[in-house]
């Protein structure tokens, strides 16, 4: 130990990069990784200490102060071209990054094949591969299987990050270091547990899966951070069922305030579907993930923190509510994309 995990609660877009950034931040170990599994084929956002904002696909947003070790181990699946211009976007040390030969590489091929599959337009895929580099993956090398997987170990442009990152992390850990797994998308998405196949994702989404794909071990872990938002959202299109699904229109009207409250996708630019909070979805999460914490995102939407104000009873009301409908306290509030207060501060 220490190993941090942070993942999804509902379909993803929950906040996890501002999270994992905030636990890097909060961490008062000396030497802090951060480990991005998962692909491309889902944005995480942060703001620096200089307010500037990245919306981030390959590195990940724990790191955009740029002062952590990055990995990216042998369950992750990379983007070269998006990779290295995130690199550049960040001016990124280089030797600070770290590749482990496994790691899957995605190639023009898997993207044309997710097009001409239809899983695009058939589930709301962003059609980045990602799942088609898993299939070449598991059909290892199949003669009735059109792709080939490809690993980090024979991609030039990748060879100055190889090292045997689970064994380098064994090492950091030896030496009392942080390292904090930034998991990609969210439970309702998860392959094989969220409940809504095959509207899903090609990976399992938990912190299990999360640290299986990372190559460390369950001992080693002593957070699980699971985050949750107060509108959960769905991408654009046929991708699958929403409970209590609503309108940005009517959720602007009932906090009065008149402010567009639509949102983009990172990775296609297509305006997210929005529903009302759904305990059962958050209840199968936490029975799943065990988290040791729980963040609540986006409470802009509900109201604000000012404290004794009407706007913040009616937070303090809504949070209440979603606590007893979980069975579970809620330790941390997000009100903006940057940071997250804990749970107290709505009653301090």
């Amino acid at each position: 130990m220490p190993v941090s995990i942070v993942v999804g609660g509902q379909f993803g877009s929950e906040g996890k990069g501002k999270v994992s950034l905030e636990l890097v931040r909060m961490a008062t170990e000396r030497r802090i990784a951060v480990v991005r599994v998962g692909g491309p084929n889902s944005g995480h956002t942060a703001y620096n200490r200089a307010g500037q904002k990245f919306a981030l696909r390959q590195l990940p947003a724990g790191a955009v102060d740029r002062n952590v070790d990055v990995v990216f181990p042998a369950g992750s699946f990379i983007d070269v071209d998006v990779l290295q211009s995130e690199i550049e976007l960040l001016n990124y040390p280089r030797d600070r990054i770290f590749i482990s030969p496994y790691a899957n590489v995605i190639t023009p091929e898997q993207k044309a094949w997710e097009r001409e599959a239809g899983l695009v337009s058939g589930i709301g895929s962003t059609g980045s591969g990602v799942g088609a580099a898993v299939m070449a993956t598991v059909a290892r090398e199949a003669s009735n299987f059109p792709l080939h997987r490809h690993d980090a170990a024979h991609c030039e442009p990748l060879e100055r990050y190889m090292c045997d990152t689970t064994l380098l992390m064994r090492q950091w850990l030896g030496a009392d270091a942080r390292i904090v797994i930034e998991g990609t998308q969210g439970f309702g998405l998860s392959l094989y547990d969220g409940g809504f196949w095959p509207k899903a994702t090609s990976r399992a989404t938990t912190a299990a899966a999360a640290l299986a794909e990372t190559g460390l071990s369950p001992v080693d872990v002593d957070k699980i951070v699971l985050v949750v938002r107060s509108y959960p959202i769905r991408v654009a299109g046929n991708s699958g069922p929403l409970p209590g699904e609503t309108t940005w229109d009517a959720i602007s009207e009932s906090i009065e305030t008149g402010a567009d409250l639509r949102e983009f996708t990172t990775v296609t630019n297509k305006l997210r579907r929005v529903g009302s909070f759904d305990s059962s979805l958050v209840k199968a999460a936490i029975a799943c993930n065990n988290p040791t914490e729980i963040v609540l995102n986006h409470l802009d939407y509900v109201g604000s923190l000012g404290a004794g104000s009407v706007k913040s009873m009616i937070v303090q009301k809504f949070v209440k509510g979603i606590e007893e409908s979980i069975g579970r306290q809620i330790e941390y509030l997000g009100f903006s994309p940057m940071t997250i207060d804990p749970r107290v501060s709505l009653v301090g």
